[in-house]
């Protein structure tokens, strides 16, 4: 039995990186103290935990392999941030990440916690192979409607990346006027790792501009509701009238 106190073992515990977590319970298996076999099985439950994260992943990676084996190279995952709300722009992102990706906990982006999507976001920026940003603002939405707005985007997105990608794995939609062969997956964000990807990054930067945007326009929420349609927002259109980035033909329930 180790001579440490209890405190000091699970202070170790606590401040170990995951991959050192088997050799503490090695050292410390013998001791039979409660305390210390608490913090055994809580390490124990945490690697349980990452394992399961691990293989969720590898499904995650399903349609990336089968295209993989196919033969092709370079894929790229496309989704958009932003077509609900009734202010500010809607962003799109193509992701392409790396053959062996190792990034956990990419998800959906509105499954995740803002603090964890700002991990991911620097990871993914630092591990991609390539990302690429498509931006269009409340002025073209209102001009040609916003699926068109999110077609230029996407095909902005795509541009802009610095690897030309042999195959699209997109979330749902087949992007016009695009000569790269193209896979719609329903839900991609929960599907495909790529897409997954690309809709954090480009939850992220819209997230970020919205919150700029709410130093300007205060009184709206926008740092909080990102220009969606709470009541709250909703209430403040009708008192305060619209902002400059507010989309015209979304809030014409709303205004006079």
């Amino acid at each position: 039995m180790s001579e440490k106190k209890i405190s000091e073992i699970k202070a170790e515990f606590d401040s170990a990186d995951i991959n050192e977590l088997d050799n503490l319970i090695k050292e410390y298996e013998d001791d039979t103290r409660s305390g210390v076999c608490a913090a055994i099985q809580k390490a124990k439950k945490r690697i349980e935990k990452l394992e399961v994260e691990k293989e969720r992943i590898e499904k995650l990676k399903f349609f990336e392999n089968k295209y993989y084996d196919m033969g092709y190279k370079y894929i790229a995952g496309i989704d958009e941030v932003g077509r609900g709300p009734l202010a500010g722009p809607v962003v799109t992102c193509a992701v392409i990440l790396p053959k062996d990706c190792d990034i956990l906990y990419i998800n959906d982006s509105k499954k995740i916690s803002a603090k964890k999507r700002e991990e991911l976001y620097d990871e993914i920026t630092e591990k991609a192979l390539a990302i690429g940003i498509g931006i269009r603002d409340h002025r073209r939405i209102d001009e040609i409607n916003i699926l068109q707005a999110t077609f230029e985007a996407m095909r902005d997105s795509i541009k802009n990346l610095k690897i030309k990608p042999d195959i699209l794995l997109n979330d749902a939609v087949d992007i016009p006027e695009v000569d790269i062969k193209q896979v719609p997956i329903i839900k991609g964000d929960a599907k495909s790792i790529s897409i997954g990807a690309a809709s954090i990054i480009a939850k992220v930067t819209r997230d970020r501009m919205m919150e700029e945007l709410d130093s300007y326009y205060p009184g709206y929420g926008f740092a909080s509701n990102k220009g969606y349609g709470s009541a709250e927002h909703i209430e403040a259109i009708k008192r305060l009238g619209p902002t400059p980035i507010h989309r015209r033909t979304f809030i014409k329930n709303f205004c006079d």
